[in-house]
């Protein structure tokens, strides 16, 4: 299914640009997703275009999450060894697949029960900063 005519309904809870920008400086990031063709299109509409070291999705004839082929692709796009990963999702299958890959994991909200759990995205640097000193 095509999701570009909903693009209009995504609300970010704040400016994702300068946030991932700021993450950017410590830290490579990428984009590990089921989506598929819509990917460049969403990636746009945000104005996050530049802004990803590395992109995986099923487009690259990978199996979708829960596989971890997706987390791995994009981890080797980015040049990033699974010691130092760390995979942030909302969802249990980001979950699963994070455990597959053998890399570390942030869930997003409640709904993903998993050792690190934060409630909003802008908890996030100081999660990784966390995960940094263990």
């Amino acid at each position: 299914m095509d999701f570009t005519p909903f693009f209009h309904l995504l609300d970010p809870p704040f400016e994702l640009r300068p946030f991932l920008l700021d993450i950017k400086r410590r830290h490579k990031i990428g984009l590990a997703t089921n989506r598929s063709v819509t990917v460049p299109r969403l990636l746009e509409h945000l104005n996050l275009v530049d802004v990803f070291d590395a992109v995986a999705c099923t487009q690259d004839k990978v199996k979708p999450k829960p596989a971890p082929d997706i987390v791995n692709l994009c981890m080797e796009r980015a040049g990033v060894t699974r010691e130092r990963a760390v995979y942030v999702g909302d969802s249990e299958i980001d979950y699963i697949a994070a455990q597959g890959a053998g890399v570390r994991f942030i869930g997003l909200v409640d709904r993903v029960k998993s050792p690190l759990v934060i409630e909003r995205l802008d908890d996030l640097p100081a999660a990784l900063e966390r995960l940094a000193a263990a």
